[in-house]
């Protein structure tokens, strides 16, 4: 059988799960950094602890860890921020998507693009906040009523928050739609 090579799977299969992985861990290596620097370093913050326990949970090895925490805390460690973007996407569902980056031009340029491809438009700070409660964490948790979402709508929601997940500054996306509340790491 031509062509055939059971390590040819093998290669193709472990080639989507690494790069898988590799993006939990850079989402969370970005994540520790930032927290890191706001922190001083102190891994024995509430917050940062939070953070290392669950990038252990994603099975991150420690030295990567080590690695961005020192990284934040680290003078040169360049200047990673947090960025909400905020709008709404199909049947008027609020969306919040939360991204670390180090240029926040470049990442609000690629977020605009990427939702006025998709027939989107970026909102206003506050637009679609009053829609969820920030938690001490910095996590976003839909208020009561969530919105339904139309059986139209499905396809169109989990379209923009597959776009939005596979965006590498993304690090969560916040919706406060019946079913779809929280998406990332």
């Amino acid at each position: 059988m031509a062509g055939h090579s059971k390590w040819a799977q093998i290669k193709r299969a472990k080639a989507v799960t690494d790069a898988a992985r590799s993006r939990v861990f850079s989402r969370f290596a970005r994540e520790l950094a930032l927290e890191s620097k706001k922190v001083g370093g102190n891994v024995s913050s509430p917050t940062l602890a939070a953070i290392i326990a669950r990038a252990k949970a994603a099975n991150m090895p420690k030295d990567n860890i080590d690695r961005a925490v020192t990284k934040g805390a680290s003078k040169d460690g360049g200047e990673l921020e947090q960025v909400a973007y905020e709008f709404y996407g199909p049947g008027g569902i609020a969306i919040i998507a939360v991204a670390v980056t180090d240029s926040k031009n470049r990442t609000t340029q690629e977020i605009k693009h990427l939702l006025s491809k998709n027939g989107y438009e970026l909102g206003t700070p506050g637009s679609a906040a009053w829609a969820f409660t920030k938690t001490p964490d910095g996590r976003y948790i839909a208020n009561d009523p969530k919105m339904p979402v139309a059986e139209g709508d499905e396809e169109k929601l989990g379209e923009i928050l597959s776009l939005l997940d596979e965006q590498d500054d993304v690090q969560e996306v916040f919706t406060n739609g019946e079913g779809y509340e929280n998406t990332g790491d």
